[in-house]
């Protein structure tokens, strides 16, 4: 424990006080006017999808990995990591020389993680604490950028992928698992997550159904110059909505 102590309090204060800010790192200069999300917008209620153990019997991690081309080497982000199920385990995938940044908006649940990296002495990983419509990364540093089962809960899609394209190195890619289901039932519809990172400026270059994942993977790659958050122009989800249910789940 007196090893692990000295460690973590490191990490949690790199996490933070130590990182550059959105201005240094390019990524927003002020707070600007985006267009609303005409969609319901899930409720985090748990910092887990599945057990871990469950998870790895259908050896989803490495499905989803392997579909994302997530390599030795690269510097990859983890969105929402929540519990640290992927972020463990693409530390173990990009190995010594590869970078994995782990990313939370609740401060418990990113202190957990923490702890678990340091526990388990994962230096190839750090935590932060982002906000709900700007995951703070650093500028034209991340080869692949995954969230994982936790789209349907951004209440402001458009500020988040709008803030979050800096962040891609040339050719980096945004990965994204959710259920094919409405967003207040816990999963985006593919053709409404399409046509929301449309609008902020990325190209789906990849859509499959991946049900050892719970649903689909899709991949976008930023094209063409990022627009003004003036210019956005939101998708409108036709007709009535349907009931809410309670089978929700949040991120990691």
């Amino acid at each position: 424990m007196h090893r692990v102590l000295p460690a973590l309090l490191l990490l949690l204060a790199g996490c933070d006080a130590t990182q550059p800010s959105a201005v240094a790192n390019g990524q927003r200069e002020d707070r600007h006017d985006f267009p609303k999300a005409d969609r319901p917008v899930a409720t985090i209620v748990s910092a887990r999808w599945s057990t871990e153990e469950a998870r790895d019997r259908l050896n989803e991690a490495e499905l989803v990995m392997d579909r994302a081309g997530i390599a030795s080497g690269m510097t990859v982000a983890d969105i929402g990591a929540g519990e640290g199920y992927y972020t463990i385990r693409m530390a173990q995938r990009v190995g010594p020389d590869g970078r994995v940044l782990a990313e939370d908006i609740i401060p418990q649940i990113r202190d957990a993680l923490a702890q678990r990296v340091a526990r388990e002495r994962l230096d190839n990983v750090s935590v932060r604490l982002g906000e709900p419509d700007d995951a703070k990364l650093p500028a034209n540093s991340f080869d692949r950028v995954l969230m994982v089962h936790m789209y349907h809960e951004i209440a402001e899609p458009y500020a988040f992928l709008w803030n979050l394209r800096p962040s891609l190195r040339a050719g980096g890619q945004v990965v994204v698992v959710d259920a094919d289901r409405p967003t207040q039932n816990h999963g985006t519809p593919p053709a409404l997550l399409k046509c929301e990172f449309e609008a902020v400026g990325y190209r789906m270059v990849e859509l499959q159904k991946m049900p050892s994942a719970g649903g689909y993977i899709a991949m976008f790659t930023p094209e063409g110059a990022r627009p003004a958050p003036e210019k956005i122009v939101p998708c409108r989800v036709p007709g009535p909505t349907p009931s809410a249910s309670p089978s929700g789940n949040h991120k990691g």
